[in-house]
């Protein structure tokens, strides 16, 4: 059975609702959908894995949780060549930059996006926006 890792940081509950329905849109299409804390992950524990969707909300000037999030993305920005990775999160100001920025470093990391723009949700993930990360979360078990 395919499997894809969630792995999300979430203040306010939104980015984790995103998480959740990604991880309902993976289990719909018939894989195995795991949600990880960055906590819980290493380098080599992503390996397992077909896919992996990140998730972050945008934090002060428009960045990634740096508390906790940066530094596991960072440890595992190396192991991200070749691999077919998603970005999702919130944010509550800005214009997104912090997702565009997120993308363009994983590209430059050499992973393969899923979806080129990351899929971003302004506030409280709404109806659309949930069930845009369920379409998510089928395109990831189809890969």
């Amino acid at each position: 059975m395919r499997q894809c890792a969630i792995i999300y940081w979430s203040g306010t509950g939104n980015t984790e609702t995103m998480a959740g329905c990604i991880a309902q849109g993976v289990r719909e299409a018939g894989a195995d959908a795991v949600l990880l804390a960055p906590s819980e992950v290493s380098a080599a524990g992503i390996d397992g894995f077909d896919t992996v969707a990140f998730g972050c909300p945008a934090m002060g000037a428009e960045v990634l949780e740096e508390a906790e999030f940066e530094p596991m993305f960072a440890a595992l920005e190396g192991s991200l060549h070749g691999r077919k990775i998603a970005l999702f999160g919130s944010y509550g100001w800005g214009d997104g930059q912090w997702m565009r920025d997120w993308c363009d470093r994983c590209r430059q990391a050499g992973a393969i996006l899923v979806r080129d723009e990351g899929l971003i949700a302004n506030g409280e993930p709404d109806e659309a926006a949930q069930e845009a990360c369920r379409d998510l979360g089928k395109e990831l078990a189809s890969l």
